[in-house]
């Protein structure tokens, strides 16, 4: 089968090619082919992970209202934390490794979803996760920063880059245990 951009190639061309490779012998196959091991995931209980989740979202209130900035995006850095993890989540220099849509959930769903996302980071130890609240009504875009900022595991949170959800998601650092 002849290529669309390929020149044909004359009966003299293809006669001396057959020439060239005439002494050329097949090379044995000698790749291996390995197999992967399977990965070893902890199986944690059904139980164990609905207990995780109750309890994480223990520390959400509707009634404790945060003193978090009124102007700009919502941002929070925990009290003793270092500022310049901040900006370090505004500019994008971390990327998260889970998500959460938060999206068609009603706001008990909500708070029992980010509190389950705190404890799989924990579990997994992951440093930066993304909450995805969206826009609709606005209740959860502004439910989302108080409970995130109640959490005595989060270090710090600020409104996600364009490439992770914009002004609709919102970027956190958990703290690992050691």
């Amino acid at each position: 089968m002849r290529m669309k951009n390929q020149l044909p190639l004359s009966k003299d061309e293809r006669e001396l090619f057959r020439e060239s490779v005439a002494d050329a012998k097949k090379l044995p196959q000698d790749a291996v082919a390995h197999c992967r091991p399977k990965p070893k995931f902890k199986q944690i209980a059904l139980s164990r992970l609905l207990q995780e989740q109750v309890n994480a979202s223990y520390y959400f209130s509707d009634e404790y209202q945060p003193l978090l900035e009124e102007e700009g995006p919502p941002r929070y850095v925990r009290p003793g934390s270092n500022p310049f993890e901040l900006r370090k989540l505004r500019r994008g220099d971390y990327s998260p490794d889970l998500f959460l849509d938060l999206h068609g959930l009603t706001q008990r769903q909500a708070k029992q979803e980010l509190g389950a996302l705190i404890a799989a980071c924990k579990r997994e130890h992951v440093h930066c996760a993304c909450v995805m609240h969206g826009h609709g009504k606005h209740i959860l875009k502004q439910q989302t920063p108080l409970w995130l900022a109640q959490h005595p595991d989060v270090l710090a949170f600020h409104q996600a880059p364009k490439a992770w959800g914009g002004n609709a998601a919102i970027l956190l650092l958990v703290e690992l245990a050691e």
